[in-house]
């Protein structure tokens, strides 16, 4: 796997000619490659954003837990809601975190679902419940289980697994 990664021009040390534009393409091999400073915002528990085509062909913004294994990128969502159908209708999607202390500091994601586990999946359904557990853990700061399923519909969790297509950076801490 590899992926371009453009990086943006930024303001940190002041105005610059080119300002806000992409100075840099880089190609790289995974995830580890990128800079520290953007490992960061995958490895905190940053609310990521997902764009996922709508029902409309529109984009869709949900605000979502970020997680990543290696080069994959997981996302883990309940059945019953829309953004798993869109998603399973489109498997492209763009995620953007941004730095809360600093929104000079954020990264985007490009990426397209290339498997899906459900959680009813008598051999790999394991991974979605253990993984919602995970993040849950990540985000709250809680032991698992996952406290937010909703039992009166028996809520039941998809994971997609995506490989990341291209990633765009901009800014420091």
């Amino acid at each position: 796997m590899s992926f371009t990664v453009a990086k943006f021009r930024d303001v940190a040390d002041g105005l610059q000619p080119g300002q806000f534009q992409v100075g840099d393409h880089d190609e790289v091999s995974t995830l580890t490659d990128l800079d520290t400073t953007y490992k960061q915002l995958m490895d905190t528990p940053v609310t990521a954003v997902i764009a996922v085509i709508g029902g409309d062909g529109r984009p869709a913004l949900t605000p979502i837990w970020f997680d990543y294994d290696g080069d994959t990128i997981l996302l883990n969502f309940a059945e019953h809601r829309k953004k798993t159908e869109w998603l399973r209708a489109n498997p492209q999607f763009t995620l953007i975190l941004v730095n809360p202390d600093n929104a000079y500091h954020w990264m985007s994601i490009k990426g397209t679902v290339t498997n899906e586990i459900h959680e009813d999946d008598p051999d790999k359904g394991h991974r979605a419940a253990e993984q919602v557990d995970k993040i849950w853990t990540k985000y709250t700061g809680n032991a698992p289980p996952y406290g937010l399923r909703d039992p009166s519909i028996n809520e039941r969790r998809v994971l997609f697994e995506a490989r990341v297509d291209k990633v765009a950076t901009f800014g420091r801490p």
